[in-house]
């Protein structure tokens, strides 16, 4: 897993994102399962050149849905809680 894109997923933009990144500098991320917090933070350093202070990461459940008489599960999936030294910006988020 040395490429980001294989362990940033996507970045997650919701009321309490928004309200983390204005307030802390802290930007969140859908990550890869396997990935572990020193990797998660080599590839955001790397994809948008900013220096980590700390990785925080949630292992989120998925929901039971019914359809019908029919029950499935939806995949668990990764979260990471991104802090950056002061002064440091991803870009990305800025235009949101």
């Amino acid at each position: 897993m040395n490429n980001p894109k294989d362990i940033l997923l996507q970045a997650l933009i919701s009321e309490k994102a928004t309200t983390l990144q204005e307030t802390s500098n802290c930007y969140v991320f859908k990550v890869a399962t396997v990935a572990n917090k020193l990797e998660i933070k080599k590839a955001v350093e790397k994809a948008f050149n900013v220096k980590v202070r700390v990785v925080s990461t949630v292992r989120v459940k998925g929901k039971t849905k019914r359809v019908g008489r029919f029950e499935g599960k939806r995949a668990d999936w990764k979260k990471a809680y991104i802090w950056l030294k002061e002064g440091d910006k991803i870009e990305l988020f800025e235009t949101v």
